[in-house]
């Protein structure tokens, strides 16, 4: 009886566990047939324009998750609270940015507020207190946000899109942006179908009023739970009144910067990942090194590395990606924006 009682109630929690709505939502009929009308979608699930191993050759998923256990760098994170400057986000001035970590930031541009990729509860994992920020380094929170007039999802990782941060946002903002499939999990926690808008690589879009956006192509994957490259991950350019900025998601080095940059650059502001790489995984993140010279073929004028400074998903040092990149640029046509955690800089 005691071996039923605690079978029914594993099982329970498996079935409750399964249900939550921390994984996202399930695509209607319309949904699967636009994304397999997309030239990106292909036997099942969406494929990078290059070919793109998970890990490096010689790599495994059991030998990369024992290295990453057994080899653990003590360096990996801060030896004490990281600085944070809580900047009222309410009273931002014209065409600046706070970077509140990682991969979210907030920028005010032509009176707009625009949000990327939101992870303000202090986990990047759907299950709480596992893969925790860095001490300090969770400075804002989604109850410090004004309402947003444009959210950016650039793919829908744990690390990028957070269950508990954009379930607060429901009813405070005006509209999204996401690629293709990724739209489900935001009407499953209570967004409006009307204020969403999914796009396709090179799909052009001027639903965020003034602005002209172009979903570009990025070299990563996609997936929740057990789902895997069954959404679009992406890079988002913005144009409006004579600047582009490139909102740029995860990516691994490749030839679609060169192309970015030829169809849509120069830009006036890059935003790109810097952090979490390993040369196990080389293929979709970018090395310090890589950062550099993709922004000199997207043609950036400034260059904000991102993807850093809050949690540790790599075997590196806390502190080396801006460390390399910052070695890395010397001597580049682009300014290198390197701002504290939670500062207002002007980039315009």
């Amino acid at each position: 009886m005691i071996a039923s009682a605690a079978g029914a109630a594993l099982a329970g929690l498996t079935y409750w566990a399964y249900r939550h709505p921390v994984w996202g939502g399930k695509h209607t009929a319309a949904e699967k047939a636009r994304m397999w009308a997309s030239a990106h979608y292909k036997n099942g699930s969406f494929k990078n324009l290059e070919h793109t191993p998970d890990f490096t050759e010689g790599y495994t998923y059991g030998k990369v998750m024992r290295e990453f256990i057994f080899d653990r760098r003590a360096d990996r994170n801060p030896p004490s609270p990281v600085p944070y400057t809580h900047t009222d986000l309410h009273q931002l001035p014209e065409q600046s940015l706070v970077w509140m970590g990682h991969s979210s930031y907030l920028l005010q541009w032509r009176g707009k507020r625009i949000l990327v990729d939101p992870v303000l509860s202090g986990s990047a994992s759907p299950i709480p207190g596992m893969i925790g920020a860095f001490k300090g380094s969770n400075g804002h929170t989604a109850a410090d946000l004004p309402e947003i007039d444009l959210l950016v999802i650039t793919h829908d990782h744990y690390d990028h899109l957070d269950y508990r941060t954009v379930k607060q946002l429901v009813g405070r903002v005006k509209q999204v942006v996401c690629g293709l499939g990724v739209g489900a999990h935001l009407r499953h926690w209570g967004f409006g179908p009307g204020i969403i808008t999914e796009l396709d690589w090179w799909e052009e879009s001027t639903a965020f009023a003034g602005f002209k956006a172009t979903a570009v192509p990025t070299r990563h994957f996609s997936g929740r739970l057990l789902s895997r490259n069954n959404t679009l991950w992406m890079g988002l350019a913005l144009e409006a009144g004579g600047q582009k900025v490139l909102l740029g998601g995860d990516s691994g080095y490749g030839s679609h910067f060169k192309e970015i940059g030829r169809r849509l650059g120069p830009f006036d502001l890059v935003i790109i990942e810097n952090g979490q790489y390993d040369h196990k995984w080389h293929y979709i993140h970018l090395h310090p090194e890589e950062a550099a010279q993709a922004a000199e073929e997207l043609g950036a004028k400034k260059l904000l590395p991102v993807h850093s400074g809050k949690f540790a998903l790599a075997n590196h040092a806390w502190d080396e990606p801006r460390k390399r990149l910052a070695a890395a640029s010397e001597g580049k046509g682009y300014e290198l924006l390197l701002p504290g955690l939670g500062e207002a800089i002007h980039w315009g």
